[in-house]
């Protein structure tokens, strides 16, 4: 990494991503540096058997803002972002799909609410002003319609798309919430939520333009049921006291 601090890191959680980890790390890489910032990506391999690391670390050569952590098997997207999370020095910290779905040209408007003090920026599919260039297929809509029931009804109000995959924290406000996240799979976004708001943390949706991608590891039956059962575990885990805060 250069000597110099960022100010911003980007992290990017990859599982067998080989055929496009290295455009979408270039092109973040690319908008990054062009737009003048300080900055960091740090892509997040976690337990890929393909050839995710060794495409990496080749750009890593020529790169030197850009890291790489590796988990020796795979434990799953909430552990993924939260290792990068812990592994990051920027003042503000954003996670983005490998796919690019929200492209990273997005970045400005989520830094000036960020700028402005909210603790968590996050994208937003479900709002009047996002562009949905090309949407998922009708059941995947119906499937993610129902989990956002469920997470306002069961979890936290007031937000209307907790899944887009590209958000932004306040690394130091925010480090205590992800230091006792729990959840490895696909809802660790609603349980970050859930702690923030638990924990008084600032949060706003803003809209954004969003592409499907075809290639998403969402399975939609298996893992729409795992995705509901961890509703309960976020509820269950706070009445049991699993996410004390330590006072500082």
């Amino acid at each position: 990494m250069p000597a110099t601090e960022p100010h911003v890191s980007l992290i990017i959680p990859a599982f067998n991503e080989g055929r496009r980890i290295a455009p979408t790390v270039r092109a973040t890489v690319a908008y990054l540096g062009d737009n003048g910032y300080a900055y960091e990506v740090i892509v997040v391999d976690d337990g890929s058997t393909d050839s995710t690391y060794d495409v990496v670390r080749h750009i890593q050569r020529e790169v030197p803002q850009l890291g790489i952590v590796r988990h020796p098997v795979n434990l799953g997207k909430g552990c993924a972002v939260k290792s990068g999370f812990l592994a990051a020095r920027g003042d503000f910290v954003f996670f983005t799909d490998a796919d690019l779905s929200t492209p990273i040209e997005e970045l400005p408007k989520f830094m000036t609410r960020a700028h402005e003090g909210y603790d968590i920026v996050i994208a937003s599919r479900a709002l009047p002003d996002s562009v949905i260039a090309v949407p998922q297929a009708w059941y995947r809509r119906r499937m993610g319609g129902v989990f956002n029931w469920l997470v306002r009804a069961f979890v936290i109000g007031g937000i209307r798309d907790t899944q887009c995959g590209f958000k932004c924290f306040h690394r130091e406000r925010c480090a205590p919430i992800f230091a006792v996240q729990r959840l490895r799979g696909f809802s660790f976004d609603v349980e970050i939520l859930y702690l923030a708001r638990r924990h008084g943390l600032s949060i706003i949706e803003l809209p954004v333009v969003w592409h499907n991608s075809a290639d998403s590891r969402v399975h939609t039956l298996k893992d729409s049921l795992r995705m509901f059962r961890d509703l309960l575990r976020i509820r269950w885990n706070g009445l049991r006291g699993k996410y004390r805060i330590a006072q500082t």
